[in-house]
């Protein structure tokens, strides 16, 4: 789509661009005329036979290279998730001229937060103990527990949607681990990337604190949107919304959307 804004969509730890479900298809509705883009990051789905990076640095370039050998030229506009968004804000640090504008959901870094917000310390003996007895099927039940908000329980229809993609593009646990490790080690610029950012997040996220969001965005001065119901899948829990939001923070919300906002608050 020449001349048409390219929104690159990235996921967090472990998931691939099918985890993003109807969610691309409301953005498109919401942004008419839109490029969007899911590419995965190495060691997950399509890529899931390539090695995970151990720096977010090396996830950015790896996602550049992806895009370009593509035929997907700058600027792209990022709306990334979890580790997603430590990929994007390192993007759009190293390389502003490439990118247009940043939407950050439920992300969380250093040095804005502490490590038990970051992870909630509350999933540690859970985590822990899929690591060392779990199989796939119980790591899948487990992410949807503690990632979704609204489909954590009663949707085994989703459930076995996800099994099914681990089985066709199986993540290793040393990619798992890969990853783990660069999010951990990832430190954000204590100033904002040059370009417009809004952060965003659910509320009930059982994975991260979404005070991390909060903090972000004071730091940062970015604008800021919070779903008092959803959990840390955002565009899982509430796709509309988020896709809706997006559209009203670039001006292009129609008037009949206005009441999509009514279980947003600001970053206090």
């Amino acid at each position: 789509m020449s001349g048409s804004p390219t929104w690159v969509l990235l996921r967090g730890l472990m998931r691939e661009q099918r985890h993003w479900g109807s969610f691309p298809a409301s953005l498109a509705r919401a942004l008419p005329g839109a490029n969007i883009v899911t590419p995965d990051l190495p060691g997950n789905g399509t890529r899931h036979a390539q090695d995970s990076a151990t720096r977010v640095a090396a996830m950015v370039e790896g996602c550049r290279a992806d895009l370009l050998a593509r035929g997907i030229a700058p600027p792209y506009r990022l709306l990334a998730l979890s580790l997603g968004g430590m990929v994007a804000v390192e993007w759009a640090s190293r390389y502003p001229q490439e990118i247009a504008r940043c939407v950050l959901l439920n992300t969380s870094m250093r040095p804005f937060n502490p490590f038990y917000r970051r992870l909630r310390w509350q999933n540690y003996g859970a985590l822990l103990r899929q690591l060392l007895l779990g199989d796939a099927r119980s790591q899948e039940a487990l992410i949807l527990r503690l990632t979704s908000r609204r489909h954590a329980v009663g949707n085994p229809t989703l459930l076995a949607d996800w099994w099914a993609y681990q089985q066709e593009y199986p993540v290793s646990r040393r990619n798992a681990l890969r990853q783990l490790l660069s999010a951990a080690r990832y430190r954000a610029p204590d100033s904002r990337p040059a370009m417009p950012v809004l952060v965003m997040a659910g509320a009930q996220d059982q994975l991260v604190d979404h005070r991390c969001s909060q903090r972000l965005a004071r730091a940062w001065q970015a604008d800021c949107l919070i779903h008092r119901d959803a959990g840390h899948d955002l565009p899982l829990d509430e796709g509309e919304w988020v896709a809706q939001s997006v559209a009203r923070w670039l001006g292009v919300a129609a008037a009949e959307h206005e009441q999509t906002y009514t279980t947003q608050s600001l970053c206090q």
